[in-house]
């Protein structure tokens, strides 16, 4: 796939409605605060092991009851349509991200998990999944609904897009380029 244009999306409070409780993951793991997987990163093996299968049957649940909003399906094959390459960039797993999106019919060109490599807010999955769709990273997009989505593209040159849906503005949200509520309002931003 050659294209100068990737849209880049972000798949929890971005594609699907919000449903990841992140205060009870970290509760259950005995984390006190601040991002779940770069504290996992400094447990001992043991425990290490113990919290990514806790963060694995909450990312399974998740996947299992999420509620899409409304048009994402259409939006991304929107994207596609017009020639665009479309990615998922998630610090989910792999086997939980495979699931939904088969059994909700999307269809990606690129798709990055936290098995693949650096994670958000880190600018090279951005920039690898760029590489991979032969994009231009300026003339590409992040989509997500969190910091680390902002950060990450920002860090790649993306423009970004902050997906609030019906949650309240965050107050980081002035560093996205772009706000939306509803996806369908991604494509005229694109064009």
């Amino acid at each position: 796939m050659s294209n100068e244009t990737a849209i880049i999306f972000d798949l929890d409070g971005t594609l699907t409605k919000p449903y990841l409780d992140f205060d009870a993951i970290r509760r259950e793991i005995g984390i006190e605060q601040g991002p779940i997987l770069e504290a996992i990163a400094t447990l001992d093996a043991g425990a290490r092991r113990e919290a990514e299968l806790i963060l694995l049957r909450h990312e399974w649940e998740a996947a299992k009851n999420a509620t899409l909003y409304e048009g994402a399906v259409e939006t991304v094959a929107d994207c596609r349509a017009r020639g665009y390459g479309v990615a998922i960039l998630t610090r989910n797993a792999r086997v939980a991200v495979d699931y939904l999106l088969a059994e909700h019919g999307f269809v990606f060109d690129a798709i990055r998990t936290r098995e693949d490599g650096a994670v958000k807010p880190s600018a090279e999955p951005v920039l690898s999944i760029c590489r991979e769709l032969q994009a231009d990273p300026v003339q590409s997009w992040m989509v997500g609904d969190y910091l680390f989505d902002i950060l990450s593209g920002k860090a790649a040159g993306a423009r970004t897009v902050l997906m609030v849906g019906e949650e309240p503005v965050p107050e980081y949200a002035p560093q996205a380029d772009y706000v939306i509520r509803s996806l369908p309002e991604l494509v005229t931003l694109v064009l």
